[in-house]
C-alpha cells in the first residue's frame, strides 16, 4: 500500500517541479562592471594648432625699387642681418604738417622703445626672483621637505617668468627696428633720387624667415610687406573651444598636448580671448567658439620637431584625483530626484541609491552608496526591477 502511494506522490512532485521551472522567468542577461578605485580625470578635449608667438613683418620704409630677395623660407637670420636692399624713389617734399607727422612717428617709436625696455627690466626682476625661489626650494624638495606638487608649481612659475622675459626682449628688438624705420621714412622723404644709394633692410630680430611676400625685384610702395620673421622655438598653441566649455576653463589650467607625433607634452592656459566667433562644424551646425592660448611647459628638446601651424590635440584638465571609487557612467540612472544603480548580489539585482560626484563621460565618481569590488549592471534593461534574476554575460 505504501509503495502504491509513494509512486503517485513522486510523480506529482516531479510534475510540480517541472511546471515550476517551466513557468519560472529566465534570468536577464546583463552587462556588468566592478566598482574600482583608480585615478580619475575630468577633461575637455579639443584640437589646436601651434604658432610662433612673436611675428614681425619687414616692410618697405619708403617707396622704392626692391632688389630680389635671395633668401629661402626657414632660413635662420641674425638680428641686424641684411635681408633686402631698396633704392628709394624720388618723393614729394614733405609739407610742414606731413613732416610734423613723420617726426611724431619717430618720437612715438622712441617712446615705445623706452616702454619696452622698462618691461624688460620688470620681467628680468620677476625672472630672477622665480629662479632664486626655484634654487632655494630644490634642495628642500630633494630632502622631502616640500611636496612634489609645490616644487612642480615653482618650476612652472620659473618657466613662465623666463618666457615673459624672452617675450619682453623680443618687443625691445622690434621697437628698435620701428625707430629705425620711422627715421628712415623721415630721412628719405623729399630727397631726390640717388642711384648710388641703397637702403638696407635689416632683420629686427634673430629668428627664422616664415614667409616671403615678394621674392622678385620691382617697385614697391611704402609700407609694402616684404618678409615675415619669427622665433620658431618660441611656440604657443591656439585652440578653439566651444564657448560653453571655455567658461569652465581658467588661465592656469593644466593642459596635455597629444597626438602631434611625439610624447605627451605639458602645457598651461595663458589666456582666454574675450571675444567669440561663429564656426560651422563638420555636420553643418553653427557653433560659438573661443580662442584659448596655451604655453608649452615641457623642455624644448622634447618638442623641437614641432613647427608653425602643426596640429595637436589638447586635453584640458578640469579635475583630477587619485584613488577614486568609480563605476561606468552607463550604470547610473535617476529615479525621481535620486541617482541609483542596480547591484548584483547572489544572482539578483537590488536597486541601490548612491551619491555621484564628478563625471567625465565614461566614468562617474561614487561618493557614497557603493563599496569597492561590488558588481553593478551597465546599461540596465527596462525589464529590470528590484529583485530581478540576472546573469552576467
Amino acid at each position: 500500500m505504501k509503495k502504491n502511494r509513494i509512486i503517485p506522490i513522486g510523480i506529482a512532485l516531479g510534475l510540480a517541479a517541472a511546471l515550476y521551472w517551466s513557468l519560472k522567468p529566465a534570468p536577464v542577461l546583463v552587462e556588468s562592471a566592478v566598482a574600482k578605485r583608480a585615478q580619475m580625470r575630468v577633461t575637455i578635449d579639443e584640437e589646436g594648432v601651434t604658432r610662433v608667438k612673436h611675428r614681425y613683418i619687414v616692410s618697405a620704409p619708403v617707396a622704392g625699387y626692391l632688389h630680389r630677395i635671395d633668401h629661402d623660407v626657414g632660413k635662420i637670420v641674425a638680428s641686424g642681418e641684411v635681408l633686402a636692399t631698396l633704392e628709394p624713389l624720388p618723393s614729394d617734399v614733405l609739407d610742414p604738417r606731413r613732416r610734423a607727422e613723420a617726426q611724431a612717428r619717430v618720437s612715438a617709436a622712441r617712446a615705445s622703445l623706452r616702454s619696452a625696455e622698462q618691461q624688460v627690466a620688470a620681467a628680468k626682476a620677476d625672472a630672477d626672483f622665480a629662479r632664486s625661489e626655484y634654487d632655494r626650494k630644490k634642495p628642500l624638495a630633494d630632502k622631502g621637505a616640500i611636496s612634489a606638487e609645490a616644487m612642480s608649481e615653482t618650476e612652472s612659475i620659473k618657466r613662465r617668468a623666463l618666457a615673459v622675459l624672452q617675450s619682453a626682449r623680443f618687443t625691445v628688438d622690434v621697437a628698435r627696428y620701428e625707430v629705425d624705420a620711422a627715421k628712415t621714412m623721415l630721412q628719405y622723404s623729399g630727397q631726390k633720387a640717388n642711384n648710388n644709394h641703397r637702403v638696407p633692410l635689416a632683420a629686427p630680430i634673430s629668428g627664422a624667415i616664415l614667409k616671403i611676400f615678394k621674392e622678385s625685384e620691382g617697385v614697391v610702395a611704402a609700407g609694402s610687406m616684404l618678409l615675415e620673421l619669427g622665433e620658431p622655438r618660441a611656440l604657443e598653441v591656439a585652440i578653439d573651444a566651444l564657448s560653453a566649455d571655455a567658461v569652465r576653463i581658467n588661465p592656469g589650467t593644466d593642459v596635455l598636448l597629444k597626438r602631434w607625433g611625439g610624447d605627451t607634452l605639458e602645457a598651461r592656459v595663458r589666456t582666454i580671448e574675450p571675444v567669440g566667433f561663429t564656426k560651422v562644424s563638420a555636420l553643418g551646425v553653427e557653433e560659438q567658439r573661443v580662442w584659448i592660448i596655451v604655453d608649452i611647459l615641457s623642455p624644448p628638446e622634447q618638442w623641437q620637431a614641432l613647427g608653425d601651424g602643426y596640429r595637436v590635440e589638447a586635453q584640458f584638465l578640469l579635475w583630477q584625483q587619485d584613488d577614486v571609487l568609480t563605476i561606468p557612467e552607463a550604470a547610473v540612472f535617476k529615479v525621481g530626484q535620486q541617482w541609483s544603480a542596480f547591484v548584483i548580489e547572489g544572482g539578483r539585482v537590488s536597486m541601490r541609491e548612491l551619491e555621484p560626484g564628478q563625471r567625465n563621460g565614461l566614468e562617474v565618481q561614487v561618493i557614497d552608496g557603493l563599496s569597492e569590488g561590488e558588481q553593478v549592471v551597465v546599461y540596465p534593461d527596462e525589464r529590470l526591477e528590484d529583485g530581478s534574476s540576472v546573469r552576467a554575460r
